[in-house]
């Protein structure tokens, strides 16, 4: 047995270089090439697809358009569902930073005449946040439910916390 027998070698490493593949690597390591139907061997062929490479990695974007369209999905929903999603989560941000902005403008007229308009306007609009949240979340399947709670409970928490503020 040779020294070169022992290591083992990869088959990519010789993928650019497939007519100086060693011998021994040919019972090894086959090649597209190297195995024709008319080619003794004690094994099948493999078949190789039309855009094989063997530097190909093991998540293209084939794989990971995959894992990002249905990762987290509930079963048998389908894009559209998660875009919704998305969007109504996106809506509930926006009216999130409206409320908040809405709060502060009421808090700095807390000693004047416009006041109880202000803090009218800011309740009204933390309402509009709350229910948003409220019936996004009912719908939601339970663990889709706990994981909306996880990313924007705390929000909601604090958005009631400054309506508090504001009461005072």
């Amino acid at each position: 047995m040779t020294l070169l027998s022992r290591i083992p070698l990869r088959r990519s490493f010789f993928a650019c270089h497939h007519r100086s593949i060693p011998r021994f690597l040919d019972n090894h390591y086959p090649s597209p090439q190297l195995l024709s139907p008319e080619t003794p061997s004690s094994r099948t062929p493999i078949s190789f697809p039309s855009d094989y490479s063997p530097r190909t990695r093991v998540f293209n974007s084939t794989h990971t358009s995959i894992l990002k369209n249905y990762g987290g999905l509930r079963r048998f929903s389908n894009e559209t569902d998660r875009v919704d999603y998305e969007k109504e989560v996106d809506e509930i941000n926006l009216k999130f930073v409206e409320a908040r902005e809405e709060i502060d403008l009421a808090l700095e007229a807390k000693d004047t005449v416009y006041f109880n308009q202000e803090a009218d306007t800011a309740r009204e609009a933390v309402k509009v946040v709350i229910d948003m949240f409220e019936d996004l979340s009912a719908r939601l399947p339970e663990h889709e439910r706990r994981a909306l709670n996880r990313s924007m409970g705390l929000k909601m928490e604090q958005l009631k916390a400054e309506l508090e503020q504001l009461n005072e």
